[in-house]
């Protein structure tokens, strides 16, 4: 019975469900990191136009974008459920916090590969773990458009939207 009261508890807490929903699009842009570093792109450069870029970068490129967009649909979903904004401008203010991210995440990578000798695979992940907690608060204020008051234990409704 206190095993069920405590779950109740950790999935009524707004910021449990947004560590689950983060967590989600984490695997997913970890794991197609790692399968487009290893596999998918066995070169170490790609021209593209006039530009050449590292293999770890187009990987954290294609990577990062599925990882959002698994990110946004939970979040949406099942995290900041009370929001009224409309899904077209949660998606854009969503995406465009990502991209901030997207190169925030980009120059730590390459600070830790380029300069620190860390395995690629292993600075992607320590990339974006640096970078989560600041992206809760900056996606419940600007993506969904919430008070930054409650953000502890809210009631849970997965049929809102």
């Amino acid at each position: 019975m206190a095993n069920k009261q405590q779950a109740h508890k950790l999935l009524n807490n707004q910021v449990f469900r947004f560590v689950l929903s983060a967590g989600a699009g984490f695997m997913v842009d970890v794991s197609a990191f790692y399968l487009f570093y290893h596999n998918l792109l066995a070169r170490h450069t790609y021209l593209i136009g006039s530009y050449t870029f590292r293999n770890s970068t187009l990987s954290l490129a294609i990577s990062f974008l599925l990882g959002v967009i698994v990110n946004f649909a939970i979040t949406r979903a099942l995290v900041f459920t009370e929001s009224r904004s409309s899904a077209y401008k949660q998606f854009f203010r969503f995406v465009a916090v990502a991209c901030v991210g997207f190169f925030a995440n980009l120059a730590l990578i390459k600070i830790l590969i380029q300069f620190f000798g860390v395995y690629p695979p292993v600075a992607r992940i320590g990339a974006a773990l640096s970078l989560f907690f600041a992206s809760f608060f900056i996606h419940k204020v600007f993506s969904f458009s919430l008070s930054l008051r409650k953000h502890g234990t809210t009631k849970h409704n997965a049929t809102s939207n």
